[in-house]
């Protein structure tokens, strides 16, 4: 998981800075429903591979 969230820092800092400028502006309850959708999409992958 570290290696994954590894990649946009190491290739794009400067696009990472600006999703984390993103993501401070959001209101709590869009970022519950952006928590629930990658929690999701993480257990559709995790299926989809096993």
């Amino acid at each position: 998981m570290l290696i994954i969230e590894g990649v946009l820092p190491f290739i794009n800092p400067a696009a990472l800075k600006r999703v984390l400028l993103q993501v401070v502006s959001m209101t709590d309850q869009h970022l519950r429903i952006t928590g629930l959708l990658s929690m999701v999409a993480g257990v559709l992958i995790l299926y989809w591979v096993n």
